[in-house]
């Protein structure tokens, strides 16, 4: 699975999934971008800071004309119950959740449909199609991306552009230390997937490399869950 001479932009790669997807990408020979607020340690790629918050007025100038893949992986994990959460709880996983991932998509939609055949990855969560208490925000937005994925991936697919999104459950990454802080937390964790762990980057990147690359080319319109069994099993 080669990508060699492939650009390839991945935002949020400074750490955890999105890190993987770098190192992953990397050693098939990808030419790597990375947009995010911290510079990805161990990845050799031309790096714009960005925050998804921010507008992308002049910030993907520095791109090349081309782009075969976009990869955005910056998330939230706000759990708490539905009473608690605050109307700027749901806008603020909302614009980082989406609105980011729309701002990223149309900056380098021109790039992508000069590739004569580009991928679009996003990132949902097994807590959309699986209901889960406290997860109102995260799932609704999440959700949302859900319905972006597959809106771009019917208007694209005449430029040849597939979109696809990744659905993990609970998966090890600085994102979700809070809820492994302990040895406790994190066998209670493990117990709860049917394979009998939690995800781990890694899973999510092969996952990714598939559906970025030449070989996953019919697959687009999908969320795949990428969950130990989470979301179907009992």
């Amino acid at each position: 699975m080669s990508f060699h001479e492939k650009n390839i932009l991945i935002i949020g790669a400074s750490s955890g999934i999105g890190l993987a997807i770098a190192e992953s990408l990397q050693a098939e020979g990808a030419n790597l971008f990375t947009a995010c607020r911290r510079i990805p340690q161990g990845i050799n790629s031309q790096h714009i800071t960005w925050d998804v918050t921010q507008p992308t007025t002049g910030i993907f100038d520095t791109l090349p004309d081309t782009l075969h893949g976009i990869v955005y992986t910056p998330g939230t994990i706000n759990l708490k119950p539905f009473q608690r959460f605050s109307l700027d709880d749901f806008r603020n996983d909302f614009e980082i959740n989406v609105l980011g991932a729309v701002a990223a998509i149309q900056a380098n939609l021109g790039r992508l449909r000069k590739a004569n055949g580009a991928s679009i990855l996003l990132f949902s969560t097994v807590a959309v199609q699986t209901g889960m208490g406290f997860h109102a925000s995260i799932a609704t937005a999440k959700g949302a991306v859900e319905g972006l994925t597959r809106s771009l991936a019917a208007e694209l697919a005449a430029a040849k552009i597939r979109c696809n999104a990744l659905a993990p459950s609970l998966t090890d990454t600085p994102l979700a230390g809070m809820l492994l802080s302990t040895e406790e937390k994190r066998d209670s964790s493990n117990k709860r997937h049917p394979i009998g762990r939690i995800g781990t980057p890694q899973d999510l990147a092969a996952a990714a490399k598939l559906l970025l690359s030449d070989e996953g080319s019919w697959i687009t319109g999908q969320v795949i869950g990428i969950d130990g069994g989470m979301g179907r099993l009992k």
